[in-house]
């Protein structure tokens, strides 16, 4: 895979405001599993190979097991998940595909009954920042150099 531009490179304020978002997220109250879990799944969705290899390994060293990361691209056939884990990972598909469907008025309601508001609030900012990651990434063939 030939590389592209690097956008850190040529517009390095638009890698700042991104990183000033990562760093409110490094704020929220959502533990550092449900953050990763979001990462990655939205990750293998875009097929950003990239932040897929990069989030693996930050769950990895935050605890997470080899066996809930492989299985999490069934995530909903697995019982490896809790019921706040699946909400949110279906929130992370919904929203990830959201010219599918969008967040559905069911995956709302069952974010509700499990989250408060504000908690809502920095799932969708985590799901929108990896997402914007993702395009990054796959638009301009990053990768890992050995």
């Amino acid at each position: 895979m030939k590389k592209r531009i690097r956008i850190n490179e040529l517009e390095p304020e638009s890698y700042k405001a991104m990183f000033g978002l990562e760093k409110y997220l490094g704020s929220t109250s959502l533990n550092k599993s449900l953050k990763e879990l979001i990462k990655i799944r939205a990750s293998q969705i875009n097929g950003c190979a990239y932040c897929i290899e990069l989030h693996t390994k930050d769950a990895l060293k935050n605890g997470e097991s080899n066996r809930r990361i492989f299985a999490l691209s069934a995530w909903w056939e697995s019982p490896l998940f809790n019921e706040k884990e699946k909400v949110v990972l279906k929130m992370t598909e919904e929203i990830t595909r959201i010219a599918d469907n969008g967040l559905t008025e069911k995956t709302y309601e069952e974010a509700k009954m499990n989250f408060n508001d504000n908690e809502i609030a920095q799932i969708i900012m985590q799901i929108s920042v990896i997402n914007t990651w993702n395009r990054i990434a796959v638009s301009t063939h990053m990768y890992h150099e050995e």
